[in-house]
């Protein structure tokens, strides 16, 4: 197992520790928020959500909640004079609504985190300044750019919208040349970036927190698979050697470091051919890889999360055993009566009411002694399921 300690870097600003008993406002009201709330709760914090949503998943379980749009300047200082520090729990929050609230509270990660992060454009050209890897990319605004880029990069190749895209929205991939332009139409001619596409043997996520003391936390890299451009399923830990799990958790601190994080952050890698780390996605908040870390670590991310803003230590990041986490997606919420009947398995509903095909609804993780391989198959929810896990293999 690869330990995970707290270890100190450079020193930050602003080390002020908020009590237990005072407010963390969180921006976004969906299921990342919801566990982050419930965390905040066993610690002794209230919670306050800002979301556009009447009845999203987090509200229904923090103290209070205001449903606003998120540029809706009066209804944001209201939010930010009830609350004590404030967090995000997804990264397709306007910049300008986080911009708003520093001006009044304190907001952590600093919104310059989510600038960055935001646009994969300067995402890559960060990722790159740190010295760690990523696929060949080329900024694309207009047909012409991506003739170029193509010519450059060549193909087969990823053409992705700079901001707004998750779970393979604003993607098409280009096999050749000839398909640029239906590539371009595609994504609505929206400002773009190529990447060259990348031989991976698998993909895998690093999660780091990082203290107002400059102190880091690192949960170990997992492996995650994919159906239809949707996570689902996470194996921790992933399966690789320990030099490459070493140089994947050095490639994530090194970020977490550099960006000046104080919170938590998730990079996506792949493991390329002879054991190159490249990176794929940077997410600065809790993320879906790690789930499994409520059952399955001393410190779930959420909770980890809750004592980055807050200034409290982070917690330890060892694994209890191994683990195997299966997002339930669209209609396969509809086995959760066996679900909850299976001994061993931790079900999670996320408290949405209609379960929209390609939608997160909730999620089920499996613990494993350290000395059992979690296997991709052994949480099911009947034949179309196990069909679509033999196709993502």
């Amino acid at each position: 197992m690869l330990s995970a300690p707290v270890r100190r870097s450079k020193s930050l600003s602003n080390p002020k520790r908020i009590e237990p008993g005072s407010t963390i406002g969180i921006v976004g009201g969906g299921q990342l928020g919801r566990m982050t709330a419930q965390a905040a709760s066993r610690l002794g914090y209230k919670t306050h959500v800002f979301t556009p949503e009447k009845d999203a998943p987090a509200s229904q379980v923090a103290g209070r909640k205001t449903v606003a749009d998120y540029e809706d300047g009066r209804a944001l200082g209201h939010f930010a004079d009830a609350v004590d520090v404030v967090t995000f729990e997804f990264e397709n929050v306007p910049w300008r609504c986080l911009e708003i609230l520093a001006r009044h509270v304190v907001v952590r990660p600093n919104p310059k985190v989510l600038e960055i992060c935001q646009d994969r454009l300067p995402e890559k050209d960060f990722v790159n300044a740190c010295g760690v890897g990523t696929a060949p990319y080329a900024a694309v605004d207009d047909l012409k750019d991506l003739e170029r880029a193509l010519s450059r990069i060549g193909t087969p190749a990823v053409l992705k919208t700079r901001r707004f895209g998750y779970d393979g929205k604003g993607q098409a991939k280009i096999a050749d040349p000839a398909g640029a332009a239906a590539a371009w139409r595609s994504i609505e001619r929206n400002p773009a970036i190529l990447e060259g596409f990348v031989k991976f043997r698998r993909e895998i996520s690093v999660i780091v927190a990082r203290g107002v003391d400059g102190s880091m936390a690192t949960y170990d890299p997992v492996e995650n698979r994919h159906v239809d451009h949707i996570l689902d399923t996470t194996v921790a830990p992933a399966p690789i050697p320990l030099r490459t799990a070493r140089a994947a958790t050095r490639a994530a601190t090194r970020i977490a470091e550099n960006i000046g994080l104080i919170g938590l952050i998730a990079v996506e890698m792949f493991e390329a051919p002879g054991g190159a780390i490249l990176v794929n996605e940077l997410a600065p908040r809790p993320h879906n890889s790690g789930h499994w870390t409520i059952e399955g670590a001393e410190t779930s991310q959420f909770e980890q999360l809750v004592r980055a803003v807050t200034g409290l230590p982070l917690g330890p990041t060892t694994r209890r055993g191994n683990a195997l986490m299966k997002n339930l997606v669209g209609s396969e919420i509809e086995a959760w009566p066996s679900l909850v009947a299976e001994p061993g398995f931790h079900v999670h509903l996320y408290g949405k009411a209609e379960a929209r095909a390609g939608r997160k609804v909730g999620h089920v993780t499996r613990l494993y002694p350290f000395d059992k391989k979690p296997q991709h198959a052994d949480i099911h929810l009947g034949a179309k399921d196990r069909r679509a896990r033999k196709d993502a293999s």
